[in-house]
């Protein structure tokens, strides 16, 4: 299977990196009858290399389901117009499936959701072949699958990765969005959010800030994940336009259920890096960048960010963003965006306004 030539987000390109692994290879090795699988459901296949696999393997009718748009577009620019349809982490998904192939999320709640919808929705005789690196792999992740198959295999290892394959499922309730009240709001998750219902610490730094944001008639939370930032500004300014937006599907779903939860009036959608918002349009943008590409740390991922809020900014708008402060942002964010100063600083996090220039 040539998987070499399958290529990330081109913003994200570097030597070092490459759109597939050892675990990819493995869970093609492992999966049974890959050619004759009807039914084939492909879930968290980052660039392609799963999809293209069983394509070349003589599979067909792939349904895949891959969280980020920037995942999305990527597997779409590597396949083209493969016989395969991208389709979200819904019942449609895996109805009826016999082959589950999977690539092991981080989050055991992400986890749980993915196994719960299969369980529920895919043919009783299923078989899910479920892979990653070593690295990223726990005893809790066989726990979870257990909850909801009768039995789970564990592979050998090779070159760093394993694969469990879990068959007999269970079928039940499916996993439920959880919530939890953070001053004053709820905060809703679905399984593969980052961070979940709680706030992380770089989040909340720059909530205990948002109270000295310049005056704003629209503004927008980019990388929303839960919403939080984007309810808060919403609270702040009710009158305002505010937007979340992330990449992130599981991301959207949550911030929309958090607006909802707190009967706020939010615009959530689902973007990458505000390509869909025009140019000059906006007075604010709250950032909590990431600054990983999967497992490895890349400075494009932020980078690409500054430079979607500094387009998207108004003259005169700021964006006020939180980092760590050894990633030193600071020149980055005024060739992007403009004069830089700082709000706040704490033994790991700098708080950041930079202003568009005219």
């Amino acid at each position: 299977m040539n998987l070499d030539t399958l290529r990330r987000r081109p913003d994200l390109e570097a030597p070092e990196l490459r759109a597939w692994d050892a675990a990819d290879t493995l869970i093609l090795d492992e999966a049974p009858g890959l050619a004759a699988a009807s039914g084939l459901t492909i879930i968290g296949d980052e660039y392609g290399a799963l999809t293209l696999g069983a394509l070349e393997a003589g599979a067909s009718g792939l349904r895949v389901h891959q969280d980020s748009l920037a995942g999305e577009r990527a597997i779409a620019a590597n396949l083209g117009d493969g016989d395969y349809r991208l389709l979200p982490l819904a019942p449609e998904l895996v109805e009826g499936a016999t082959l589950v192939l999977l690539r092991l999320p981080r989050s055991l709640d992400a986890l749980e959701q993915i196994a719960a919808l299969i369980a529920a929705h895919a043919s009783p005789h299923v078989v899910v072949v479920a892979g990653g690196r070593l690295k990223h792999m726990s005893v809790s992740m066989n726990e979870v699958l257990l909850r909801h198959f009768d039995t789970v295999d564990v592979t050998h290892a090779r070159q760093k990765s394993r694969v469990l394959v879990a068959r007999a499922p269970r079928p039940g309730g499916l996993a439920e969005p959880r919530r939890q009240r953070h001053d004053g709001l709820w905060v809703v998750a679905t399984g593969g959010v980052f961070a979940g219902t709680s706030i992380d610490i770089g989040t909340r730094a720059l909530l205990g800030v948002l109270d000295k944001v310049p005056p704003f008639e629209s503004a927008v939370d980019l990388g929303c994940g839960t919403g939080i930032l984007a309810a808060t500004l919403s609270r702040l300014n009710p009158a305002a336009r505010v937007l979340a937006s992330d990449r992130s599907a599981a991301a959207v779903e949550s911030a929309r259920l958090t607006m909802q939860a707190n009967g706020l009036d939010v615009r959530v959608t689902r973007d990458d890096a505000l390509g869909d918002e025009p140019d000059g349009s906006v007075d604010l943008v709250v950032l909590n960048p990431p600054f990983h590409s999967g497992a490895a740390v890349h400075p494009g991922v932020s980078t690409a960010l500054f430079a979607a809020a500094g387009r998207v900014l108004r003259p005169g708008g700021e964006l006020w963003a939180v980092w760590n402060s050894h990633l030193q942002y600071r020149p980055t964010l005024e060739r992007l965006v403009g004069t830089t100063r700082q709000i706040a600083r704490t033994p790991k996090f700098t708080i950041t306004a930079s202003r568009k220039g005219s």
